[in-house]
């Protein structure tokens, strides 16, 4: 890798300020590389950082090869940064991004944001059988097509998380019950809809789904978001227990269901 630093050299020294506002974006690309393993390259950016701290000189006029590198080192901070949360396959964000997003949403509003905070864990039906039965590409394809179907229609700051394997979280914020129930309905009911047999004759792709709803906190103790996922995994456990294909949900201390299994003739 050329040393940008030295793109610097005949266009005069840069101000103090954008010096110190390089050797950070330096610094950034460094700790994202070395999270990926990337150590030879982040050791370099901590190499451009500190030859940039050492040698500083303030000067009124700010060379535009640094101003291009700036940007340049701002996108490929942005890229990274975008490609350590999304998960690979689907293009969904992953679970490291889904733990940052409750821990901000709870912690930074104080506690439950006004309307309420809604998580909703979606698991796919009899998804081993669709490996088995149609292989591992199919497999893929249908998650992804699965999570373009569960992107629709999200509130505002709404989004869709893989859990791990077939399992992705809709976490949305914002909403009260009813609303978060309703959208957990019609995604459950999409996906249900959706011509699977486009893909491959004879397939079909159906989910359950577990949402678990905390009100605003009104003074109370904030909660603690893994309890929320623990009390979405026990209700997507009643969701599968029904017969699958359904919804399973709360009202007061009520556990209530919507979808397929709820029309089948007992």
């Amino acid at each position: 890798m050329q040393n940008p630093v030295r793109h610097f050299e005949n266009a005069g020294r840069v101000e103090s300020e954008d010096a110190t506002s390089l050797i950070e974006l330096y610094k950034s690309v460094a700790d994202l590389l070395a999270s990926r393993g990337e150590y030879k390259q982040a050791y370099e950016h901590l190499r451009y950082a500190l030859e940039l701290a050492t040698d500083r000189v303030q000067q009124p006029q700010v060379p535009q090869q640094f101003r291009l590198e700036v940007d340049r080192l701002r996108r490929e901070n942005a890229e990274a940064r975008e490609q350590s949360i999304r998960d690979a396959l689907t293009a969904s964000y992953n679970r490291r991004y889904l733990d940052e997003r409750l821990l901000e949403v709870v912690e930074l509003q104080g506690g439950i944001p006004s309307g309420g905070l809604a998580v909703a864990l979606v698991d796919l039906d009899w998804f081993k059988s669709v490996n088995d039965t149609y292989g591992h590409l199919v497999g893929d394809r249908v998650l992804q097509q699965v999570v373009e179907l569960l992107q629709v229609g999200l509130p505002d700051g709404g989004f869709c998380a893989r859990y791990g394997g077939e399992e992705f979280v809709l976490m949305l914020p914002g909403v009260d019950g009813v609303t978060a129930t309703a959208t957990a309905e019609a995604a459950r009911a999409r996906i249900e809809q959706f011509p699977w047999s486009s893909i491959v004759i004879g397939l079909r792709v159906t989910v359950s789904i577990g949402v678990a709803h905390q009100p605003p906190a009104d003074g109370r103790t904030p909660v603690n978001p893994e309890q929320q996922l623990r009390s979405a995994d026990g209700l997507l456990y009643t969701a599968k227990q029904s017969g699958r294909n359904a919804v399973a949900y709360r009202v007061g201390g009520e556990v209530r269901l919507s979808g397929a299994p709820v029309r089948r003739p007992r």
